[in-house]
């Protein structure tokens, strides 16, 4: 291989050991006059020929508290060497381009500007690992940067494979990725934590998840090996479960569904959740949003067949959604408080209908006609408040009840009485709107409180030997008292 000789030449070091570094990365240095290094802490920087001129970045590291400020400032600093006649050599641990934050970022840099490139390649710290650990990268290992994963909220690869993490430089550092992790994986998860790879001093410790941040040998060098969960633990393998269940070797009755053959599953899972979520129950809330996560994947596959769309066409859409209608999270739009965002929520949406072309709709059109009569009632009542129709105060709502009460009292027709009911209804789901009482869940929960003790009226009757049509109304209503104060 031909060594250029201007432009920016990125070489990599190896994970550590002189012996590990290539031949070629050997031979550019050694006949090199000046070298600028991403740091001076490596094995192989003191066996450059004396005759090198050696520069580092180190100070920018030592006098910069953000580790992403300093490596845009040996970016721009290479690429300013980079377009010199002589060009600039530029030597980092590894391999330059597998988790070297700044030789990728130069790299980019000088083929958008057409700046001379050459990458001579290194043994990376990933390498160095893996041979330490005595695992392969096949079939689909997740190869991430500590700094990355530490910023994010989840961790940004499936649990089904394992994951190797790299440059978790530091205790803090680890402690970040730890809570990142946490968010997926338990906390007794065991791991592996390889130090100083491919170096002398190599040392490989097995911990929990949550004691990752504990070890006193971590350093610059050091990578975490996660171990898969298993398939039974992410969404492609679920997915892959359901294409299976339609696939010609999978179940007759699922390859027989449609979307219209399964829409009352889906209704009946949703009113489960409902009742577990009622219920306040975890184990069996678990439950039930698996089941309706089945039915939201088999839609979503009855429609990859037909060449409708595919499960990745749903989650592009509303992950595109929840950050196009959340400018002040992840934009710089400012907002003040709850009432602002949803103000600003219906403004987005009217421009996306405009921007679509799709003719304007008034602010209720989007309810849904099939919500429950409660739920309907709280979101008509919910966005004509976005725009201001509403109680100035509470008061204005205690008196529109008991107006509407009045009204259903004097109401002379059936007709009559059956408007005002409804009206009188509609004032209640106001007035438990401005309560922040959801009203469908306190009806679905008074109606749960009304079986309970109706049975246990039904219990005591049967214990005395009598049905609950021999009570009198004296004695039911007795035993409901009773009822009560047991619940």
């Amino acid at each position: 291989m031909t060594i250029q000789q201007a432009g920016i030449i990125l070489v990599g070091l190896g994970p550590g050991d002189p012996e590990l570094m290539t031949r070629q990365a050997w031979q550019v240095l050694a006949s090199a006059d000046e070298v600028y290094l991403r740091t001076r802490q490596h094995p192989a920087v003191s066996v450059l020929p004396s005759g090198v001129q050696v520069h580092s970045f180190d100070e920018l590291f030592d006098d910069e508290h953000d580790v992403g400020a300093a490596a845009g400032r040996i970016v721009e600093q290479v690429l300013s060497l980079g377009r010199r006649p002589q060009g600039v050599i530029y030597a980092v641990p590894g391999h330059p381009l597998v988790s070297e934050q700044t030789s990728a970022a130069i790299a980019r840099r000088a083929q958008r500007e057409g700046l001379p490139l050459q990458v001579i390649a290194g043994i990376s710290i990933i390498d160095a690992a893996l041979a330490a650990l005595g695992v392969d990268l096949l079939p689909h290992t997740a190869v991430v940067d500590a700094l990355e994963l530490a910023g994010a909220h989840v961790p940004p690869f499936s649990p089904a494979a394992p994951a190797v993490i790299a440059r978790l430089s530091s205790a803090a550092l680890a402690a970040a990725v730890r809570q990142t992790l946490s968010a997926v994986y338990p906390a007794e998860q065991r791991v592996l934590l390889v130090h100083a790879p491919g170096q002398p001093e190599e040392k490989v410790e097995e911990r929990a998840l949550r004691e990752i941040d504990q070890s006193e040998a971590t350093g610059p060098l050091t990578v975490l090996y996660v171990p898969a969960l298993g398939a039974a633990s992410s969404f492609e393998g679920f997915q892959e479960i359901i294409a299976h269940l339609r696939a010609p070797d999978g179940c007759p009755w699922d390859r027989e569904q449609t979307h219209h053959s399964l829409r009352q599953n889906l209704l009946e899972e949703t009113y489960e959740l409902l009742a577990a979520l009622d219920d306040m129950d975890p184990l069996a809330m678990r439950e039930e949003f698996g089941d309706l996560l089945l039915q939201i994947v088999l839609h979503a596959q009855i429609a990859a067949e037909a060449g409708e769309f595919n499960i990745n066409d749903v989650l592009h859409g509303i992950h595109t959604k929840i950050v196009r209608r959340h400018p002040h999270v992840f934009g710089d739009v400012r907002v003040e408080g709850t009432q602002g965002v949803l103000e600003n929520w219906e403004r987005l949406k009217e421009k996306e209908r405009q921007a679509a072309g799709k003719p304007e709709k008034g602010l209720l059109d989007g309810v849904s006609v099939a919500l429950p009569a409660l739920v309907q009632a709280e979101q008509y009542q919910q966005r004509a408040a976005r725009v201001g129709f509403d109680w100035p105060e509470i008061q204005g709502v205690w008196d529109k009840v008991s107006e509407e009460l009045e009204e259903v009292r004097q109401a002379a027709t059936p007709q009559e009485q059956e408007a005002e009911i409804g009206d009188l209804l509609f004032a209640i789901v106001n007035l438990a709107r401005w309560l922040k009482v959801d009203s469908e869940s306190a009806l679905r929960a008074a109606n749960q409180r009304f079986k309970r003790r109706f049975s246990q009226i039904e219990q005591n009757a049967r214990l005395q030997g009598r049905s609950t049509a021999d009570l009198t109304l004296d004695e039911m209503e007795a035993l409901w008292q009773k009822a009560k104060a047991d619940d």
